[in-house]
């Protein structure tokens, strides 16, 4: 049986469309908040249409020494194309990057999750220290 950690996926996000691409600051000052953007597809772009596309972005803190990670935010995107009419016949797309701010005492890690619904779960990280 498989477990849910042995199915997410990581690449290079440069030659690889799926993987969440994490932009922060490598380090950000105590206390003040920051902010976190997440895509996918942005080295090479991601399909957007009914039965090719990012669902969701999920975006977690693990802070140095700590057992258990912190969501900082899900973000869903829900209008890949679809409509009454049928696939890809609507106008109305979303475009698969989110943007969440958070501060924190302690140094840690970005984790950045996302699913296609095609091609699974994928993963990437960044640090980032506190000064």
């Amino acid at each position: 049986m498989a477990e849910i950690k042995d199915l997410f996926q990581s690449a290079d996000w440069k030659q690889e469309k799926h993987v969440p691409v994490i932009d922060a600051p490598q380090s950000a000052k105590k206390g003040e908040f920051f902010k976190i953007s997440v895509s996918v597809g942005k080295e090479i772009p991601h399909p957007n249409t009914t039965a090719h596309h990012i669902r969701w972005i999920t975006v977690f803190f693990q802070p140095d020494g700590e057992k258990f990670p912190y969501q900082i935010g899900r973000i869903e995107f829900s209008s890949h194309g679809e409509s009454t009419l049928g696939a890809d016949t609507s106008t109305v797309f979303t475009h698969s990057e989110a943007a969440v701010a958070m501060k924190t005492d302690k140094p840690g890690t970005i984790m950045a999750s996302s699913y296609c619904n095609i091609h699974g779960l994928w993963q990437s990280s960044a640090k980032i220290e506190i000064k």
